[in-house]
């Protein structure tokens, strides 16, 4: 391999930690701010009920209406500065990593041909239904995750520190955030756009042949799953997009593949980005894929008709 790929690896996964730190940097100074003032203990309250049967805090409600609109990025900014215990952290991991970025990614799938209503539905009940099932493995008397994080209520002392303080403060924990998870997006980045331009999926597609089967799904499925596995739903688009396209998948197939896919997706990146919050990337990663195999065969088993669709409309 020539210096230019190492060049363009390096360049990718500083690309990257820009576009990182211009989501991170303003949603972790607004959210700290916000915190500090009675706004957001109004919003605490407002959706502390529904939060509650899940096991969460009201906060979390702040996240995940972030993680679900915009991206990982806002949520996890906002999971630096809220007080938030470690199995809370892990709950809205799971949730977030099951169902984010719903706009776009969704937008993905109603490209393919797909219901935009079915698959943001899908994505939205497996993230509750996931919180629901892991609220009864909270362990007793966890201590806070976040350092320092402080209680979501007005506090007056924030407001009257000297400004170089008050904005020493800010600055330190939007850098914090940013350079914890840069210290893991700059090195993955690198390595995925080495895999990108080595051909990694072409080389790894004889090997997914075999999961593809498993799955109910046909053999030239195996491209598109893995540009989802690895690359997501956003970066893995264009690969996803083609082979949809070229191959005329059925509507039967289609749909399994973006049910695994919409479960189990960019799983390196998206996994290990929670990891600075203190979570298990093994046990995150291990509930994401075992949902994705289990409903996607559940569905392929239950669906065993296959209607031919007709190419993409443009």
């Amino acid at each position: 391999m020539d210096a230019g790929l190492y060049r363009r690896g390096l360049r990718s996964g500083l690309q990257t930690t820009w576009v990182l730190g211009k989501v991170i940097v303003p949603v972790t100074l607004v959210v700290t701010l916000v915190k500090h003032t009675p706004v957001i203990h109004g919003l605490v309250s407002l959706f502390a009920p529904l939060m509650n049967w899940f096991g969460l805090p009201g906060e979390a409600a702040v996240v995940l209406g972030l993680g679900f609109i915009l991206n990982l990025y806002a949520a996890i900014g906002a999971m630096f500065v809220l007080p938030l215990n470690v199995h809370e952290i892990f709950i809205l991991s799971v949730m977030l990593s099951f169902s984010h970025n719903l706009l776009v990614e969704t937008a993905v799938a109603k490209r393919a041909g797909l219901s935009a209503i079915v698959i943001a539905s899908l994505r939205i009940g497996t993230a509750f239904v996931a919180a629901a099932a892991l609220r009864f493995l909270s362990p007793v008397g966890l201590e806070k995750a976040v350092p320092d994080a402080g209680a979501v209520t007005f506090d007056l002392y924030f407001w009257n520190m000297p400004l170089a303080a008050f904005l020493l403060e800010l600055l330190d924990k939007a850098w914090s955030a940013v350079w914890q998870l840069a210290v893991i997006v700059i090195p993955l980045m690198f390595v995925i756009q080495i895999l990108k331009e080595v051909h990694f999926l072409d080389r790894m597609a004889s090997w997914m042949r075999p999961v593809a089967q498993f799955l109910g799904l046909p053999e030239k499925a195996s491209i598109p799953l893995l540009a989802g596995i690895f690359f997501g739903l956003a970066y893995g688009a264009g690969v996803i997009l083609q082979a949809t396209e070229e191959e005329h998948f059925s509507r039967r197939d289609l749909y399994l593949m973006f049910m695994f896919l919409i479960l189990c997706h960019a799983v390196v990146e998206d996994t290990l980005l929670f990891v600075p919050l203190g979570v298990n990337p093994w046990l995150l990663l291990g509930i994401r894929l075992g949902a994705a195999v289990v409903l996607t065969v559940v569905l392929a088993r239950v669906w065993r008709v296959r209607t031919v669709k007709p190419g993409i409309a443009a």
